[in-house]
């Protein structure tokens, strides 16, 4: 039986929904559409306006490994506050931020579409210049994405950066401290785990953020957004399965996971791409030093990295009761 949304819904709601219906679109069909775009052009009378830009995109194609090109207007659009008001979407401080220093970020859960790490760090919907002031975030996501003509500037002016080592290092860098770079570590892999009630981070073998912090003497600072895998229910792919095999398969050849999720639709409740009205909060915890070295050993990667699985499971621990978490259920890593 299929549960439509009454005819009633205040105007307010109806935006909350068509600011979130044009993101998913943006996520899952945008850098297609412009790829089509930028090729269809070549064969009118406004050809010029396709090779103009790939003349500019071969000149500017280093721009999304040295910190992008943000535009405040496009993060302070009223389209984020309309999104974040849908889930709605919070984030929590429990401690100061140094701007005299940068930090390296690790966000968990990935969720099916990091709708927690977007509207937090890409845009000011939840305030993070105010909550954070002085700091500079930078979300980072597969450089596949900057290969997409028009899209990568969409996703720059964001504050998105490419997910390569010579990108973070830039970020990094900054001798007068306050940039911030996110790093969701589980990554697409981890898309596939993401359901309502799962706490699995794949974390066990990632260190390569770690070794990053160590070479940049750079805080390291653990994020877990509750309630990121609730947003969406995903077709069952157990470890094993024919569906996981393929998933990992794709993953491999095309460097993106395919999860096969749904939620509620545009004008019902029942099916559909649109996810649920299900409340975010993405708290952010203590830093955790480090102390600099250019050649870490594994054993000193190691080390850190404990550090910080501790850290995240006693964010973790201190915050569930808040968000309705079962007392017996703790973070597994994989």
């Amino acid at each position: 039986m299929v549960e439509f949304a009454p005819l009633s819904v205040p105007l307010q709601r109806r935006l909350q929904t068509a600011s979130v219906v044009q993101w998913v679109f943006s996520f899952l069909c945008l850098a297609q559409c412009c790829t089509a775009v930028f090729i269809a052009l070549f064969f009118t009378r406004f050809w010029l306006v396709s090779a103009l830009y790939a003349a500019w995109w071969f000149i500017d194609r280093e721009k999304p490994r040295k910190g992008a090109r943000r535009i405040h207007a496009m993060r302070n659009s009223v389209i984020w506050r309309y999104m974040r008001d849908y889930f709605p979407v919070t984030l929590v401080k429990t401690a100061e931020l140094d701007p005299r220093q940068n930090y390296l970020m690790g966000f968990h859960p990935h969720g099916v579409l990091a709708v927690g790490a977007f509207l937090n760090f890409c845009t000011e919907a939840s305030g993070f210049s105010t909550i954070f002031p002085g700091i500079t975030p930078h979300l980072m996501m597969l450089s596949l994405w900057f290969r997409f003509p028009f899209f990568r500037d969409y996703l720059m002016s964001a504050g998105l950066v490419s997910s390569d080592k010579e990108s973070a290092s830039y970020v990094l860098q900054k001798p007068e401290g306050g940039n911030m770079l996110a790093i969701i570590v589980g990554g697409a892999q981890e898309a596939l785990d993401a359901r309502p009630g799962s706490y699995t981070l794949l974390l066990k073998n990632r260190k390569g953020f770690v070794r990053l912090a160590i070479e940049h003497g750079t805080p390291l600072v653990p994020i877990f957004s509750f309630g990121e895998n609730d947003l969406f229910e995903q077709v069952r792919n157990p470890k094993g399965s024919w569906l996981r095999k393929l998933q990992h398969r794709l993953q491999q050849i095309m460097g993106i996971s395919l999860p096969l999720f749904h939620a509620r639709g545009i004008f019902q409740y029942s099916f559909g791409l649109v996810p649920y009205r299900r409340p975010i909060c993405t708290v952010v915890g203590k830093p955790i030093p480090v102390q600099r070295k250019h050649r870490p050993s594994e054993e000193e990667v190691d080390e850190v990295h404990q550090k910080y699985l501790n850290e995240l499971c006693k964010l973790f621990e201190e915050h569930k009761a808040k968000y309705n978490i079962p007392e017996d259920r703790h973070l597994e890593f994989i």
